[in-house]
């Protein structure tokens, strides 16, 4: 085919983030009946659903490994390439981290998409390897029948300023980089109602980096940060809540949000992978309306960090966070353990 032609959204049956295995799903296949040896080296593996594995150096530095790949979310393949990459390094920065190397990760339909729109993908992921100060060292591809991409990525991070989902404590604000809406307006793309306007508006808020993870991580009173993504808010909230044995409450109104969002949820431009989200932790979920289950559950591409603030150091916080662009006021706060792992006001 064309490369001009080429609207690769059309080519597979999920979108970003949005086609990840659901929580309850993926609890399932990752669990394991065998013991094994544990590696005193090892700071962070899957115990706590944390964003990146984590593996101590002896020197007071650790290695952050991640990776992370999906299908296309949008029908450019420059634009697909930038997404993927931005949202593969935000494991390494949500853990406190910077990247330091790269390895791409390519599935292509070569019989149907033409060698060419790959090599695209490939140079859109180098430009935000490059704004991150790394580059792309090598990789892996295989012909497959949907395009995917993604990269593997490790990172470097003091110990000292590591952020794990099991460190989060009661009487702490939480705080979003992102605002929400990503996974409604990627559907509504599909649907061919995405306004020029709004495309450019999802594209800036994938393709920007969470590089202000590395500063946070280092503030006194951060307790622990996540990237919001596949999962919605709701649900890397809840990874939070679990690891750390707390609750949270989420002021509605105060979450940030994409100001069209609402028009294309009017419009029934609802992923699947809401539900999908909504079915794996809505039974540990207190009361809440259809509308915000769909902005809550709603799987973010490429999300912001989800930040969690002891109350005394919030306007230190936020005064930082204003001095990197970042115009930040808290969506909630958490309390001890309740009954309900997240209630929403």
């Amino acid at each position: 085919m064309e490369k001009e032609s080429v609207r690769l959204t059309q080519y597979s049956h999920g979108a970003g983030c949005g086609c990840k295995i659901s929580p309850a799903t993926l609890d399932t296949i990752i669990k394991s009946t065998a013991t094994f040896k544990k590696n005193s080296k090892l700071l962070v593996g899957n115990d706590n659903k944390d964003d990146a594995a984590v593996y101590d150096l002896g020197n007071g530095t650790a290695l952050i490994s991640t990776t992370d790949f999906f299908m296309p979310i949008v029908d450019n393949p420059f634009d697909f390439g930038r997404i993927a990459a931005a949202n593969a390094i935000s494991d390494v920065y949500a853990m406190g981290g910077k990247p330091i190397l790269s390895i791409a990760i390519l599935g292509w339909p070569i019989n149907k998409i033409a060698p060419e729109v790959a090599q695209e993908v490939i140079e859109g992921a180098r430009t935000i390897c490059e704004e991150a100060g790394i580059t792309i060292a090598g990789g892996h591809s295989i012909d497959a029948p949907e395009p995917i991409f993604g990269l593997a990525v490790n990172g470097l991070v003091e110990i000292t300023h590591l952020k794990q989902n099991s460190q989060a404590t009661p009487n702490c604000k939480l705080y979003l980089t992102k605002p929400l809406g990503v996974g409604s307006l990627s559907t509504a793309q599909k649907k061919g109602l995405l306004k020029s306007e709004d495309a450019e508006i999802m594209l800036k808020s994938m393709t920007t980096l969470n590089s202000i993870g590395a500063v946070f991580s280092k503030l006194k009173g951060v307790k622990t940060m996540t990237d919001v993504t596949g999962f919605g808010l709701l649900g890397h909230l809840s990874e939070i809540c679990e690891g750390s044995n707390i609750s949270a409450t989420i002021v509605y109104d105060k979450v940030p949000t994409i100001s069209s969002l609402h028009s294309y949820l009017d419009q029934q431009c609802i992923p699947g992978g809401t539900q999908r989200n909504w079915d794996s932790y809505g039974s540990k979920i207190g009361a809440i309306t259809q509308r915000q289950k769909e902005v809550l559950a709603d799987p973010q591409t490429s999300g912001g960090l989800l930040v969690i603030v002891e109350n005394e150091y919030t306007k230190e916080f936020e005064g930082i966070a204003l001095e990197h662009g970042y115009n930040l006021s808290s969506i909630g706060f958490t309390t001890e353990k309740k009954d309900v792992l997240i209630e929403i006001i």
